[in-house]
């Protein structure tokens, strides 16, 4: 089968008529004529242009690039979306790569100086396709390349051919679902490397600002001994009117022992809650340990805090916003 590729026409596809008059696709990043380089060339020539990305940012850049000048071929298939009219263009690459000023004349930047010749053929309705082929399409990528069952689908569509074999995709709406519940696993994932990567002081700030959003006032202790006591969380703000609820936070990667749990209630009052937060979990004598506790103690592992955070984020003040910058999305339910 040819290969077939995305190529998008640069943010929110504001080069798609371009695409369309000139009878090309591009990309580029300003790195000058790349004809003969190789993936290495192009690595240095991203890492010198771009100094202070990231090594995975310059490592795409680069990838993408060498995609484009080496592994895109004469007679492939390309794909680019035209998000205005719901449908992607669908052409047939008819020349090796260019390095051409075609598109800086008009908007006065080198952005998008490499360049393929393509024949445009003709364009698809993203309604017809199939949700899994919608979900392969919906990478944020600049070029990447469409596996075969998307192809076929994209295709038949095109031609306006239906495979006897195959049946009604009774199953879009498991698709969707199974597609939203890894969505929502990764962003978990994210969220918790994030609180991996603050320093205990700042852990503890996140903690405090949890509780101010589930609507308690806060005493967050001083760096140094607190006697298990980092966070004092009250309706009065002062830890005198009930609930008054004692905060531990440990920020490590080992779990906490039944032994953690036992020094921790030993330092609470009879009228007190105890709330003890460890990033790195508790042992299971810790979890019975707290269970049969007079006092009433609540242990939050890493998975607990994200289900909280995400819970109460809408009241987060600005601090504690700071501390873990989060979007919210909002996904189509049938």
């Amino acid at each position: 089968m040819t290969d077939m590729w995305m190529v998008r026409a640069g943010r929110n596809a504001f080069l798609i008529e371009e695409f369309i008059q000139k009878s090309i696709i591009a990309i580029g990043w300003n790195l000058g004529d790349l004809s003969n380089k190789s993936k290495e060339d192009i690595k240095n020539i991203v890492n010198e242009k771009f100094p202070n990305n990231s090594k995975g940012q310059n490592a795409i850049i680069a990838a993408q690039e060498f995609k484009f000048l080496s592994e895109l071929k004469i007679g492939d298939y390309v794909l680019s979306y035209n998000p205005s009219t719901r449908k992607y263009l669908l052409g047939e690459i008819t020349s090796d790569y260019i390095y051409s000023n075609i598109l800086s004349e008009k908007f006065d930047d080198d952005d998008y100086s490499d360049i393929r010749k393509v024949k445009w053929l003709g364009d698809i309705e993203r309604d017809k396709l199939k949700v899994s082929t919608k979900n392969t399409l919906g990478s944020i990528s600049t070029l990447f390349y469409i596996n075969e069952t998307a192809q076929k689908d994209i295709l038949n569509i095109f031609n306006g051919v239906t495979n006897e074999n195959d049946s009604p995709d009774d199953s879009e709406d498991d698709d969707v679902s199974i597609l939203m519940n890894e969505i929502e696993d990764k962003s978990k994932e994210f969220i918790k490397d994030i609180i991996n990567s603050l320093d205990w002081d700042e852990m503890q700030e996140l903690v405090a600002g949890l509780f101010r959003a589930m609507g308690y006032k806060t005493i967050v202790s001083p760096p140094g001994s607190d006697r298990g006591k980092d966070i004092i969380a009250s309706p009065d703000g002062l830890g005198l009117e009930d609930p008054v609820i004692v905060i531990e936070v440990k920020h490590r990667n080992q779990s906490m022992s039944a032994t953690h749990i036992r020094s921790f209630k030993g330092a609470l009052k009879k009228t007190n809650k105890g709330v003890y937060v460890s990033t790195g979990g508790f042992t299971t004598d810790a979890k019975y340990e707290a269970e049969r506790s007079e006092i009433p103690i609540i242990l939050m592992d890493l998975d607990t805090l994200v289900k909280f955070i995400l819970q109460y984020y809408d009241n987060f003040d600005a601090d504690a916003r700071s501390l873990i910058p989060l979007k919210k999305i909002y996904w189509p339910i049938k």
